[in-house]
């Protein structure tokens, strides 16, 4: 009987490890612990499309992730969608003409933001807003003017 409970204490601790070690890598991968709020500055840019972005999607400069998007809005009287985006405080050196655009990682993969430093002396600030942006590449509008320029080649 004793054998049985050591076994079932045993069985119970590796299941609860195993359960902690998941929602870890969850963590690792969303890298929502990264990113703690409050722990940066803030900056506005407006697109005339998001597509599938979203709010914590990344924000890289050159590859590297120096923020998230921390919330997405639409604007009715520009009709645009306004994207605020939290930097990490570490990155505090982007030029004031710094570009904004929206890809895709990978054939299928998340929308990200990637900024594209300018040339500028003088620095974005918490608040500030970016000039230059490019919105999201919609699939479904590039296949449709492929497909309608075929149908026009054609005739």
């Amino acid at each position: 009987m004793a054998k049985t409970r050591i076994m079932e204490t045993v069985v119970g601790m590796f299941v609860a490890l195993g359960i902690a070690a998941i929602f870890m890598l969850a963590m690792k991968v969303s890298n929502l612990a990264s990113f703690s709020s409050g722990d940066g500055y803030r900056l506005v840019a407006d697109f005339e499309n998001v597509g599938g972005l979203k709010v914590l999607s990344p924000v890289n400069v050159g590859g590297v992730r120096v923020g998230r998007v921390a919330a997405i809005e639409y604007d009715q009287q520009e009709y645009e969608a306004v994207v605020t985006l939290e930097i990490v405080a570490d990155f505090n050196r982007l030029p004031s003409d710094t570009s904004a655009s929206i890809f895709t990682s990978g054939l299928l993969g998340e929308q990200y933001i990637s900024l594209e430093p300018g040339a500028e002396e003088v620095y974005l600030q918490d608040g500030d807003k970016i000039q230059l942006t490019q919105p999201a590449l919609v699939m479904e509008q590039v296949i449709g003017q492929f497909l309608f320029s075929k149908a026009e080649g054609t005739e």
